[in-house]
């Protein structure tokens, strides 16, 4: 099915410091048409879960939606080279201030492929430490690391009028069914 379809052109539209918008032509049934797709390095999130069991995740202002916004460590594949466990044990500790002893992959998804390739690799980190946090730029210097039971998560996410959407999977993959069904 996929050998229908063929890009023929990409343009760039825009470049940024992390991603590119580009204008792709492409073929099919001998029409061509124009999708615009934001190409991006790749992403890591860690589900950190400390000796107690609790999640440390972040209270960090988030410009696309002007609101502060409650996620699980997360961040871009910025640096040249460096896989993306490696980038996962960078963001740790930029952002929370932890390191971990043990890590585990749960799995990569697609964050919206109808308009980017950006893929979102989540790793679980248990036996951690802490250590001085190292934010990079002005809302990482501002967020809050909290500290969350699973029930109190549960509870602060089924509440709320929007969650992130990467921190609902990793607790999926992690836990389960982590929202009730009722």
């Amino acid at each position: 099915m996929s050998d229908e379809f063929r890009i023929t052109a990409v343009a760039p539209l825009l470049t940024s410091s992390v991603f590119t918008v580009e204008r792709r032509t492409v073929e099919h049934d001998d029409h061509s048409y124009h999708r615009d797709v934001v190409s991006h390095p790749g992403a890591v999130a860690i589900l950190a879960i400390d000796e107690r069991g609790r999640i440390g995740v972040i209270g960090q202002y988030r410009a696309a939606f002007d609101r502060y916004n409650l996620e699980i460590p997360a961040g871009t594949l910025d640096v040249p080279g460096e896989a993306p466990l490696e980038a996962a044990k960078r963001e740790l500790a930029e952002e929370i201030g932890c390191d971990a002893q043990h890590w585990r992959a749960l799995g990569t998804f697609m964050v919206s492929p109808g308009w980017t390739n950006q893929l979102m690799h989540i790793y679980e980190a248990t036996g951690l430490s802490s250590r001085d946090r190292a934010p990079a730029g002005p809302e990482e210097s501002a967020a809050e690391v909290h500290w969350y039971e699973p029930d109190e998560l549960r509870a602060i996410m089924t509440e709320a009028a929007m969650v992130d959407s990467t921190m609902t999977i990793a607790l999926h993959l992690v836990f389960g069914r982590f929202f009730d069904q009722s």
